[in-house]
């Protein structure tokens, strides 16, 4: 098996996006692509976008700008293209062909930096598990168009590195790899168990890439997890518990951002770490206030979470990054229950998320007064690990105590 060598080499890419219709998000697209071309390393020489009714089924964009590229690609020393959606496998056969350069597409370019980027055995497999599911029905083009530079971007990652299998084996793989994330999901809900027992509630920190999802988690918890300013520097979710005031906890669980035109294999690998926005009570909706498309990433958002089947939640959105704004905006979520103004990285605005906590904490419980005889003392016990006590005071006719509880456990007391 010939293996090819994968030292880093600066890749000179050509974007390439196509407006159908009459989408105007493409240019938002496009540069989103360019980010995320950074992020992997590659230095964006020239921009393409064509309008068409629709995309070409067999080349992407049309004839005449398959001549541009052509003059562009010599003309800027260009070592590919990477265009803006997912293409078929005919797609990716036949621009190989006729550029007679590397061609990568933005599901390529996002695998790529979840390679690069995951640091966990559990980010790992799921990394390479969509990884391998892309590269299955794409085999032969993909290995034309890869062993043309030998590295680079496509090239990272346990699932890129044989880049000789065959389909049976990457099928084999996908098996075993499946097998290996059965474990993981299953230690994935005994973990959750664990905390549904504890009776403490857990909120997911959900947002697009880059929003500073990591950063909260680091400023309310220090979780040391680590926040870049690059998209997807986080993959694998953290968990944290954060102390609220008299006592109250929750736990906090960090998840991976989410971005427009999400590859469907990265869903699917990445359900069982998704999926903790599905069983966590309350969603922490981190939105990057100062960027320009807000709205539209606040969509994207909601759209993955519907996706995900992620409904009745007590949602929270967070304004992230005021910080960054010259002046103050308007804001607004119909989506959500509270809307909050923050600075996760100076802690501005934090205080006022601890008190909306608390008060979504505490309205599932019941204030309680009474006077606990001493041979049941160990009720005291039952209401300090799943409930609050406020105040206890030993009496002649027993402890006299005021607490609050979950309604659901108050039976037993």
């Amino acid at each position: 098996m010939e293996l090819y060598d994968l030292n880093e080499i600066e890749e000179r890419v050509i974007l390439v996006g196509v407006q159908e219709g009459d989408g105007d998000d493409t240019v938002e697209s496009v540069e989103e692509l360019a980010e995320l071309a950074k992020t992997a390393g590659a230095l964006v020489v020239g921009t393409v976008i064509q309008k068409r009714e629709r995309i070409h089924p067999g080349t992407y964009v049309g004839k005449g700008k398959m001549e541009e590229l052509k003059m562009l690609l010599t003309a800027l020393d260009a070592t590919g293209i990477i265009c803006d959606d997912e293409l078929s496998p005919v797609q990716m056969n036949n621009l190989q062909q006729e550029l007679d350069c590397k061609v990568m597409d933005r599901t390529l370019l996002i695998l790529d930096i979840f390679a690069d980027h995951a640091s966990t055995s559990e980010g790992k497999i799921q990394v390479e598990l969509a990884q391998l599911r892309y590269r299955a029905v794409r085999l032969v083009g993909l290995r034309n168009s890869l062993s043309r530079l030998g590295g680079g971007i496509g090239t990272r990652g346990p699932g890129e590195k044989k880049l000789e299998m065959d389909r049976r084996l990457i099928k084999e793989r996908i098996s075993q790899l499946k097998r290996e994330l059965e474990q993981v999901k299953r230690h994935r809900e005994l973990l959750r168990e664990g905390r549904k027992r504890d009776r403490v509630m857990t909120a997911a920190i959900v947002g697009y890439t880059n929003a500073g999802k990591s950063t909260l988690l680091n400023t309310l918890t220090d979780a040391g997890v680590l926040s870049e300013d690059k998209l997807f520097a986080t993959l694998d979710p953290t968990t944290r518990m954060l102390e609220l005031s008299k006592g109250t906890k929750i736990y906090l669980t960090d998840t991976v951002g989410f971005i427009r035109k999400l590859p469907h294999h990265l869903i699917e690998a990445f359900k069982s770490t998704l999926e903790e926005a599905k069983y966590a009570d309350i969603i922490l909706h981190v939105v990057d206030a100062s960027n320009p498309q807000m709205e539209d990433q606040m969509r994207v958002v909601y759209d993955t979470l519907q996706e995900l089947e992620v409904t009745n939640k007590k949602i929270v959105t967070l304004f992230n990054k005021q910080d960054k704004l010259a002046e103050e905006q308007i804001l607004h979520d119909l989506n959500a229950n509270h809307v909050l103004r923050i600075s996760a990285k100076t802690g501005d605005g934090l205080d006022r998320l601890r008190e909306v906590l608390e008060k979504i904490v505490t309205e599932d419980q019941i204030y309680l007064e009474r006077v606990i005889p001493y041979k049941d003392a160990g009720i005291l016990q039952q209401i300090r690990k799943y409930g609050h006590l406020m105040e206890e005071e030993y009496t002649e006719g027993g402890i006299a105590v005021k607490a609050r509880v979950p309604k659901d456990i108050l039976g037993r007391l």
